[in-house]
């Protein structure tokens, strides 16, 4: 049988090359075609879309996220921390578009407030309630699906509750599939040094600080251009100190930096600059001096409150007041020592945004009553009305001045004596007297002030000044007040505190009503100009130092977050009139002032003082607020202390025992300086 043509082996491998030939012609043919459409399609690109690729290139760019700076921290004079900055886990909130079942939501906030909060939060917080979550969640409605407003920066997270426990985060994770829309994030928020009674320190004069995103805010620094750089969800001072150092306690921005094509995809690595810490602020407040105030505001308030007093003839004149406010002022610095208020609360309750309810209780005290309006609690608007603010009359604190002031004029001299009787007629009508009508019979200017007495203050200052400066010309009024704020009455101290209040002057009021004659013997001692608590204290360091008006200083240095010094603040003088007055007329006044004050004679230094009872008109009535000023030691002024306790009585009795607590912190925090300045105890 014959091979087949297959089984030649010649004939098999002339086929194999013809197999091989034509492939590899393929191939190449493939190789020329496709490099041939490369050819074209770059000459396409780089001779027809040319411009056109030119132009996208150029709508690459770089996209630039702010990255918000830690705050710096405030400590007080001893380097003990008042308020600073800590990580914290915090539970948010996330919207997703389209429509979220309100019943669904408010079922979330209810279970958030029983199965997590009140289980696993942590111990002595005050959880929010399920109406205070749903608000929070900023949905437009409130737990009843009531429309309250409209929803602000709407995908914006929302903060539910800041400074989660471990337990709170760990039963939120491990249900996470039951809790939508909840996500759990690491924060920086401001926390508030607490004291032994649950309260923050120096409370209002320190401040607290809110989201920047709120239109408050907005309002606060509008006028800032710092605030560009803020962020919407960044924390601001929003009172006190926290507001007054805004800048230097914000630090700088950092920046995270992307490029993003025309689609702003990033196509690249983050370019990140660091943000820069802000700056430490070392306060002139003394954190034990400031606890022992405002422990004695409190203790002394329910002290005066005490039902037994009802049967004292004078501390019964007491029993209704609520509040308390006191500042010391060092004499030759005008560095303030304590600034306290009470009531006062915690800080801390702004952390995450304070609850609405919390703001309700607070809202009449938040102010810092020592240079605003400020006061107590009370059930309704109606009895709110019958009580005075932290603003109150001088009453005989004012004598002091109003004696130096006749001093200067010439009214009368040291030496003359004037016959109290206890009372005084003037005019047609005008009819004033004495406390419980006490006659003093031949007083001069220093036993004037010594027994605080009203007739001398109007016959030999009131009626005088009146006749010299015009009588029913309103000139009269404008020389008082050129003399009253060359001590700091009627013009701001000069502090920088925001919202401080320069005072009042009730002359024309009262002019008005009865006569230039009557306005100005009332003004002769003390019911006529209101002032802050701040304003009595920097008038008292001034009588102190003779004549020169102190800058109150709050802030003693300020350093980096490496511990490098900034700024150091040094005293200033805002007004020197020491050389106005005659050094015998200071030494006039100073003598007298010795009034009886409950708590000052135990002291072991002489303090020079003066007490005050201001009456003040509200609805139904009026009501006696207790005031006292106060220095030592005599022989050489180095604190200066000023207390106002509305509807506090008699100051003797209502302020005079927490100056005299005041004075003992502060000698006993400075090495005994008080003591060892005056010598001892000595007569004066």
């Amino acid at each position: 049988m014959k091979s087949s043509i297959m089984d030649d082996p010649k004939k098999k491998e002339i086929t194999k090359k013809k197999h091989f030939s034509i492939r590899i012609n393929i191939f190449f043919f493939a190789t020329f075609i496709l490099f041939s459409v490369l050819i074209v399609r770059l000459a396409i690109l780089q001779f027809v879309q040319s411009k056109e690729l030119k132009a996208e290139e150029n709508t690459n760019t770089n996209q630039t996220n702010k990255i918000a700076p830690i705050r710096g921290n405030i400590f007080d004079s001893t380097k003990s921390p008042l308020a600073y900055t800590i990580p914290v886990q915090s539970l948010f909130f996330r919207i997703e578009p389209g429509q979220q079942d309100k019943d669904a939501i408010i079922a979330l906030a209810k279970r958030l407030k029983t199965d997590v909060f009140d289980k696993y939060g942590k111990p002595n917080t005050v959880n929010p309630t399920p109406e205070e979550i749903v608000l929070s969640m900023d949905l437009g409605y409130d737990i009843n699906k009531n429309k309250v407003k409209d929803p602000s920066y709407y995908y914006v997270p929302r903060r539910i509750k800041a400074d989660l426990s471990k337990s709170e985060i760990a039963f939120l994770l491990e249900h996470r599939d039951e809790f939508k829309w909840l996500e759990v994030a690491e924060e920086s928020i401001r926390a508030y040094e607490m004291d032994d009674d649950n309260t923050t320190i120096a409370t209002q004069l320190v401040g607290y600080t809110n989201a920047f995103s709120t239109q408050t805010a907005k309002e606060i620094y509008k006028d800032n251009p710092n605030s560009e750089e803020y962020l919407s969800n960044e924390n601001v001072g929003f009172d006190g100190i926290e507001r007054m150092f805004q800048d230097e306690l914000r630090g700088k921005n950092g920046s995270k930096k992307y490029p993003v094509n025309a689609a702003m995809k990033i196509i690249g690595r983050a370019e990140v600059t660091a943000p820069i810490k802000g700056n430490n602020l070392y306060l002139t407040i003394n954190k034990d001096i400031q606890k022992t105030t405002e422990k004695m505001l409190k203790d002394h308030i329910n002290y005066l409150r005490e039902p037994s007093h009802a049967n004292d003839a004078y501390l019964k004149w007491g029993m209704k007041a609520s509040s308390a406010f006191a500042v010391a002022m060092e004499v030759d610095t005008g560095r303030i020592v304590t600034m306290a208020n009470y009531p006062d609360y915690d800080a801390n309750k702004w952390t995450g945004g304070i609850s609405p309810t919390i703001y309700k209780d607070i809202s009449t005290y938040i102010s810092n009553g020592t240079i605003m309006t400020a006061k107590a609690k009370y059930p309704d608007e109606k009895e709110n009305a019958k009580h005075p603010s932290s603003i109150v009359f001088m009453g005989s604190t004012i004598k002091p001045l109003s004696v130096l002031i006749g001093l200067k004029e010439k009214l009368f001299t040291a030496g003359q004596t004037y016959y109290d009787s206890g009372t005084f007629n003037f005019g047609k009508d005008g009819h004033i007297s004495n406390s419980d009508k006490a006659a003093y019979y031949n007083i001069n200017a220093s036993e004037a002030i010594e027994h605080s007495s009203n007739t001398y203050m109007s016959a030999m200052v009131g009626i005088p000044f009146w006749i010299k400066y015009g009588r029913e010309d309103s000139n009269v009024t404008t020389k008082w007040a050129e003399y009253l704020s060359k001590f700091g009455l009627g013009v701001k101290t000069g502090s920088g505190l925001p919202g401080e209040f320069a005072g009042s002057n009730d002359f024309f009021k009262n002019a008005e009503k009865d006569s230039y004659q009557s306005a100005m013997v009332y003004a002769s001692w003390g019911q006529n100009e209101k002032t802050t608590t701040l304003q009595l204290a920097q008038y008292t360091a001034t009588l102190a130092s003779r004549g020169k008006r102190m800058k109150p200083l709050f802030v003693d240095e300020i350093r980096d977050y490496q511990g490098q010094l900034v700024k150091r603040f040094e005293p200033e003088v805002l007004e020197d009139s020491s050389k106005e007055f005659a050094q015998a007329d200071w030494n006039t006044i100073i003598h007298g002032m010795k009034s009886g004050a409950e708590g000052i004679e135990e002291l072991p230094f002489n303090v020079a003082r003066k007490t005050g009872t201001s009456t003040q008109t509200v609805s139904g009535g009026s009501v006696e607020n207790a005031v006292f000023i106060a220095f030592a030691p005599v022989e050489s002024p180095k604190l200066a202390v000023a207390v106002v306790v509305p509807e506090g009585g008699f100051g003797r009795y209502g302020a005079s025992p927490i100056a005299a607590k005041i004075f003992q912190a502060y000698d006993t925090a400075n090495d005994g300086i008080l003591t060892k300045l005056g010598g001892g105890k000595k007569p004066w």
